[in-house]
């Protein structure tokens, strides 16, 4: 995974927000973002291509923000993860997206300014 690559701490659904209750305020939809980095207190989204999904995990995210301001959550389309990709010389343009290749950095890469400038990109 990318986040591993560059050493990024993750953790994978630590957190379900409640985003919708019925009229008893019981909760009736909640929202798990797909991945929560520690170190720049941020929540990532990943979405494919496919449309019907893209609407609904921007509602989602729009949704989860708006209740609860303080809570930051991007989401990652498939086409900005192929960008970081090829960005930070882990893809070839051409090449598409293969995770296998993503065993260990480089011996001359300095990575905590690799790091720093990954996560702030992913942030915004």
């Amino acid at each position: 995974m990318l986040l591993d690559f560059y050493l990024i701490e993750w953790r994978y659904e630590p957190t379900t927000f409640d985003i919708e209750w019925d009229r008893r305020g019981n909760p009736t939809q909640r929202f798990s973002p797909d991945f929560y980095l520690p170190e720049f207190d941020l929540y990532i989204e990943i979405t494919t291509l496919n449309q019907k999904l893209v609407t609904k995990k921007n509602r989602k995210v729009r949704r989860l923000t708006s209740l609860y301001p303080d809570v930051n959550c991007r989401i990652l389309y498939q086409r900005d993860y192929l960008n970081l990709l090829i960005k930070y010389g882990l893809e070839e343009p051409s090449q598409g997206s293969s995770l296998e290749t993503l065993d260990r950095p480089p011996a001359d890469l300095d990575l905590s300014a690799e790091r720093r400038s990954f996560g702030s990109k992913l942030a915004g």
